[in-house]
């Protein structure tokens, strides 16, 4: 190998590595797709990934050239288009169909992508996807109504904040806050007796991170120790940050428009939960930019994690549940990379929200800190930490049951 192609192998390396964690690919992911790619370049390399940094190590066969790079970058966002376009684009060059110069300008234009969905369907996909989560949480129908409505108030938050790096830094708190506040004018001058605290929570489970916790326990048991602390932590933070904001919001909507006194609706229909489930799906595919050729499977992956859990739950606690729903998921999302040759993370993904590990660790704490339940939750305490660890669990056995032919 000369100079002049180590130095063009290394460049797309580092491109690509880059473009991936900027899709939000987990470091245990990411690591092990950036050194099958390497091998099939003919370079030896050593990779890590965290959160926020990524570094290269890359070397010729005897050691004639080596190159170490290091790199500063922001968490990224989950994008299911292009980390499905850059996949088969990596594919392609592996099979020699394309040559690493034109795959390289192939990447600028990926990354350089919008989004497939515009502002108008994300912003939709907001609200359905607000209001099919306090479906599921068992909202009477004002109450999904109004936290449909308060989810497009948290987008217009997000569309200010990808302009304004200040609110970008207190985007959760500052949307939990108006949330609660415009939750108790509502109560106040509209809708007296609506469930508050469910309320807020549905019109923020867009930032709950509920997905990000999962990954960054997935990190650590893979002994991705580094980043799947960080990636915890991070998550944590997000937490709390929600937390107090909603918690600060709903006391000064309090003592602008009064105490609102809580009075239970009418349970849904059973029908109910499993409309959530399919709305809640469809919301995600915008959401995540999601292909369409893949919505199918998206919608698959949802109803089997959520349809797993709820039977298994019958005869298991609610957190071990959550193990055979996450089992199941992990089948088949391993199942999609053996039969569609993508990544099995496009379809999982939506499959874990719907397991709403998140929401119960927004409640959980709601408990811890203020000694009430908003919604019917025994023990949450204990069940936020068994769903987690059983999520987790059930991954992994899917993994040995059915191994991925993709890193990613």
């Amino acid at each position: 190998m000369n100079t002049a192609e180590f130095i063009q192998i290394r460049k797309f390396i580092v491109k690509l590595g880059k473009m991936l964690h900027k899709y939000g690919t987990p470091a245990f992911r990411l690591e092990a797709y950036l050194t099958e790619v390497a091998t099939y370049l003919g370079v030896h390399a050593s990779f890590i990934s965290t959160p926020t940094s990524l570094t290269f190590v890359i070397w010729s066969d005897k050691h004639e050239d080596e190159y170490t790079h290091a790199a500063r970058l922001q968490p990224g966002d989950l994008d299911m288009n292009a980390l499905s376009l850059t996949d088969e684009l990596a594919s392609s060059l592996l099979a020699g169909k394309l040559t690493l110069a034109d795959a390289d300008a192939r990447l600028s234009e990926i990354d350089a992508m919008p989004s497939l969905y515009g502002k108008w369907i994300t912003g939709g996909a907001f609200g359905l996807s607000t209001g099919a989560f306090a479906m599921l949480m068992g909202a009477s129908w004002p109450e999904i109504l109004w936290s449909g409505l308060l989810g497009l108030v948290a987008y217009l938050w997000t569309l200010w904040s990808m302009r304004s790096k200040r609110v970008h830094l207190m985007l959760e708190p500052v949307t939990a806050f108006f949330a609660g506040v415009l939750a108790c004018a509502i109560s106040r001058y509209l809708d007296p007796g609506i469930n508050i605290p469910l309320i807020v929570l549905s019109s923020v489970i867009v930032f709950v991170p509920g997905l990000a916790l999962t990954m960054g326990l997935a990190e650590l048991s893979s002994r991705n120790m580094v980043s799947g602390t960080a990636r915890v932590m991070d998550a944590l933070m997000q937490l709390f940050k929600l937390y107090f904001g909603a918690f600060l919001g709903v006391s000064v909507g309090f003592s602008i428009f009064g105490e609102n006194v809580y009075r239970p609706a009418e349970s849904l229909p059973y029908w109910a939960t499993w409309l959530s489930v399919f709305l809640l799906c469809i919301a995600l595919v915008a959401i995540f930019r999601t292909r369409l050729k893949h919505l199918p499977w998206a919608m698959a992956s949802a109803f089997i994690a959520y349809s797993a859990t709820a039977w298994s739950s019958e005869y298991l606690d609610q957190g071990l549940g959550a193990f055979v729903g996450a089992f199941a998921l992990g089948v088949f999302a391993n199942a999609f990379t053996r039969i569609v040759n993508q990544p099995s993370t496009i379809v999982a993904m939506h499959g874990l929200i719907v397991l709403v590990p998140g929401s119960k660790t927004y409640i959980g704490l709601n408990s811890f800190i203020s000694g009430q339940d908003f919604v019917q939750a025994d023990h949450v305490g204990q069940e936020v930490f068994l769903i987690f660890m059983s999520l987790v669990a059930g991954l992994i056995f899917a993994n040995v049951v059915m191994p991925t032919k993709k890193a990613l």
